[in-house]
């Protein structure tokens, strides 16, 4: 079979669509495996560019582009080129093999993080070899018979080739809001894809029906692909890109003028002018923590590990700091703090009767429609005794969020009719009469009946019941379409009351959140009555209630004053839902939402951290940060517990490179001017500075205090500098103490001054990370045994190393075993001295 494709500049909407099928080597029943497999081949993943990755190659190559390896790389080369090839060849090496480290460090958390999204991805509907299969978006290609439905994300430009009742959402492309029907026409004089009644977008979504769509165009050929510089521009930084900038900028000023000073001091002696730079290079690698990405990602990814066995699935990495730090989570309480099972437990005329009618309309209209079934559609076509063979469906008018119902046109050949369900207070709005006794008893609804309905209405709010209004209209038998406004005169028929009780675990999930300091705010669609009882029942106190005609009535400054005492939104619209969560987020709040249906998209994208379900539409999911294999509020409290716990392995070694680190290469500037050589030798740094990270590796797998995860943590740069500049000083005295005991006791001169001050200062480097690690003492808190392990190993590879033939080369000599007596004393002098400090810095600068 031919591949051949539409170009994109193919004008396939005013083809017919049988010379388009000849062209794409097509057929209306889709693509064998083997020819669609060919085509994936030739035409790659339909995906847009933004999303496609380098080579490994390219990505390995790419970690020298760090301008620290550039200049370390030169300085070696130069070294070679003065006759110095044990530096060129140690100093290659090191470089070399610490970039590798980053690379498949880094390598294996974008596996690891890469493997969960793929176990959520947006799937869709097929046909191949003549069935129905189910793959990723990615895998489909020109050709393909999608099939689609209500709620489905569209997955290319393609052709209706049947259709019903398909509305579907393009205001991704066009900007318009309302829903447009596409319908299989052939159009061969329309010159606006975008305006095409018969063509379906990639990116869009469907609101309701279902069509059968051929795909033309994929990926990077698509309406789409075509403007994604423009419309997909990149989002803007989220809070963990920003505060990661933030630190290296404030590293790269430190850095900058720590190697100016030196670079002056050893021009100022006159020393020579390779090995200062080659010292001053190495200094600025020391002070820098190039790791930091690695053990960003590698954290990450650990965390998005641990979140999957709590049955979170992270689709972004970087969200698991916004999850952390997150203290207002807003939600509907469908399914979250309902079990989600409803069940339809009246069905009563507006005398308060029971009623068949009742349930037999609600029965049609939930049957015929062919949007996305609600849960409440689900509880009503569980009564399967119903009988719909002898009705005819003519047409409907879909759901949609602002009208808040929807209509369904049927015949039975003796009379046509219009069947009308929705919110109570809209249906009843729109009615006229309402049944009495029987369906022929019409009653006239006055201002005395609409306040005995209304009064209905209520009581069942106030026991905790769902409620729809169900109302009909008859109409001649030459009404040919279903428009909204047939939606007018209508005769009110009943109340459909549903149930949907608590879940058992929602209350001690809402308790450990609250004293996690997460507020849960509830943005619902349902009426104030039914979510205050479902309050009462959760022992939730309501500290504020706001409908959704309040909120119209308030502007963006307005509803920003009232958000924060606020924690009940009713009644209100998809538009309402994006006010308020913008609304707290000018309120310095960080939000999070939890949203599972079509219209909950804007919300999820406007949410620091965006939350959907695994059962949710595909506009949902594809929108969402994380989903949730299980739509439980306890499932979600984990994954705040272990966003914060992630954060909080991520600055143990920001604070390790911002204290003790510094403190040594601070050292090592102040030394050069009073040492009639260099305090180490550039690769001695090196070498340094590559055992301290290998004895870092194990702090993504380390415990965090219980304590350290009871609020939301954020980024802090004030706390960052200051835990620099009162920690990273004691190390510096230390530091000190050690170049006057190797002077004054040992008499150093140069090879046994840097091979004492080398042991020392692996040891106080390494060792403190201990102290450091926990706020509290660290005898009150266990550190994971790899972390233990790794940097004792690391520790005693330093002590070994001068007697070895690799430290011979190193400019290393054997130290006597009094150096070692010495500096145990020294060590532990310094351990115990920056506990003190510590546990002084955060009495003083640290209030909570």
């Amino acid at each position: 079979m031919s591949t051949a494709v539409v170009k994109p500049d193919s004008r396939f909407w005013q083809r017919p669509v049988a010379a388009l099928l000849e062209q794409l080597a097509a057929s209306p029943d889709g693509l064998g495996g083997a020819e669609a497999a060919r085509r994936l081949a030739r035409f790659g993943f339909n995906r847009i560019h933004g999303e496609r990755k380098r080579a490994l190659p390219l990505q390995f190559l790419a970690k020298f582009r760090n301008p620290l390896v550039i200049i370390l790389l030169t300085a070696s080369a130069l070294s070679a080129f003065t006759g110095d090839a044990t530096s060129f060849f140690i100093i290659g090496t090191i470089v070399f093999i610490s970039v590798t480290l980053d690379f498949i460090q880094e390598y294996r958390a974008g596996q690891a993080a890469e493997g969960l999204r793929q176990s959520v991805a947006v799937r869709a509907q097929v046909l191949r070899d003549g069935r129905v299969s189910e793959i990723p978006l990615a895998e489909m290609v020109p050709g393909d018979v999608a099939l689609l439905a209500a709620g489905d994300l569209i997955p290319c430009d393609g052709r209706v080739l049947a259709a019903k009742d398909f509305f579907v959402n393009q205001s991704l492309l066009t900007g318009e809001a309302f829903p447009v029907e596409k319908l299989p026409m052939e159009l061969p004089e329309e010159a606006d894809v975008l305006a095409a009644g018969n063509t379906v977008l990639f990116g869009t979504s469907v609101i309701s029906g279902t069509a059968r769509v051929l795909m033309c165009r994929t990926g990077q050929d698509t309406e789409l692909g075509a403007i994604a510089d423009t419309l997909l521009a990149k989002a803007p930084p989220t809070a963990f890109e920003e505060g990661t900038r933030h630190f290296g900028l404030l590293i790269m000023r430190m850095t900058v003028l720590l190697v100016l000073f030196v670079l002056l001091v050893n021009a100022f002696f006159h020393r020579p002018w390779l090995e200062s730079f080659l010292f001053a290079v190495a200094l600025a690698v020391g002070l820098t923590p190039e790791l930091l990405p690695m053990v960003v990602s590698v954290t990450l990814s650990r965390g998005g590990l641990r979140m999957a066995a709590q049955k979170v699935i992270v689709k972004r990495l970087a969200s698991i700091h916004n999850l952390g730090s997150m203290d207002v989570f807003c939600t509907d309480k469908t399914g979250t703090l309902t079990q989600a099972r409803i069940h339809l437990e009246r069905h009563q005329s507006p005398l308060g009767r029971e009623s068949r009618r009742v349930l037999e309309l609600a029965y049609y209209n939930s049957f015929f429609e062919t949007g996305l079934k609600s849960p409440l559609d689900d509880a009503i076509l569980e009564h399967t005794e119903i009988d719909v063979s002898g009705w005819q469906k003519i047409d409907e008018v879909p759901f949609d969020f602002e009208r808040r119902r929807i209509s369904v046109l049927l015949d039975n050949s003796t009379t046509r009719m219009l069947v009308v369900k929705g919110a109570p207070e809209d249906i009843l709005r729109l009615s006229e009469q309402y049944e009495g006794e029987s369906e022929a008893d019409r009653r006239q609804l006055d201002s005395a009946a609409r306040r005995d309905i209304n009064a209905q209405f209520e009581a069942l709010s106030n026991e905790g019941f769902r409620v729809l209004g169900i109302a009909t209209r008859q109409v001649g038998h030459d009404h040919p379409h279903a428009v909204v406004g047939d939606e007018s005169n209508l005769i009110f028929a009943g109340f459909a009351a549903f149930l949907d009780p608590p879940k058992e675990s929602a209350k001690a999930a809402l308790a450990g959140l609250a004293a996690d300091r997460v507020a849960v705010k509830i943005i619902t669609g349902d009426n104030e009555l039914v979510t205050q009882h479902l309050f009462a029942q959760l022992a939730l106190p309501v500290t504020g209630v706001l409908t959704g005609s309040e909120i119209q009535q308030l502007d963006d400054l307005a509803l920003s004053a009232r958000v924060e005492q606020v924690n009940l939104f009713c009644r209100v619209a998809p538009a309402q839902k994006n006010r308020v969560i913008l609304a707290l987020k000018r309120r310095g709040h960080v939000v999070g939402y939890l949203g599972d249906g079509i219209n909950d998209a804007t919300s999820l994208h406007s949410a620091d951290v965006g939350i959907s379900v695994d059962g949710a539409v595909d506009v949902a999911k594809a929108a969402a940060d994380m989903i949730l294999l299980e739509q439980d509020l306890a499932v979600l409290h984990a994954g705040v517990l272990e966003g914060r716990r992630t954060f909080g392995n991520i600055m143990k070694y920001i604070m390790m490179g911002t204290s003790s680190n510094f403190g040594n290469m601070f050292s090592m500037a102040g030394a050069s001017i009073f040492l009639p050589f260099l305090p180490m030798l550039p690769v001695q740094i090196l070498l340094n500075n590559l055992l301290y990270d290998v004895s870092e590796l194990p702090i993504p797998l380390d415990r965090v205090d219980d304590d350290y995860l009871s609020q939301p943590r954020h980024w802090d740069m004030n706390f960052i500098r200051n835990f620099m500049l009162v920690i990273g000083p004691v190390s510096s005295v230390f530091d000190f103490l050690t170049f006057y005991v190797m002077l004054a006791v040992f008499h150093a001169g140069e090879a046994l001054f840097h091979t004492g001050w080398f042991i020392e200062s692996m040891a106080t480097q390494v060792l403190v990370i201990f102290i450091i690690r926990t706020r509290k003492s660290p005898f009150k808190s266990r550190p994971s045994p790899w972390l233990v392990v790794c940097s004792l190993i690391v520790v005693a590879l330093a002590g070994a190393l001068p007697f070895t033939p690799a430290g011979v080369h190193l400019g290393f000599v054997a130290v006597s075993p009094l150096f070692f007596l010495i500096l145990t004393a020294i060590l532990l002098a310094y351990l115990l001295a920056v506990e003190v400090v510590k546990q002084w810095f955060f009495r003083r600068f640290v209030t909570r």
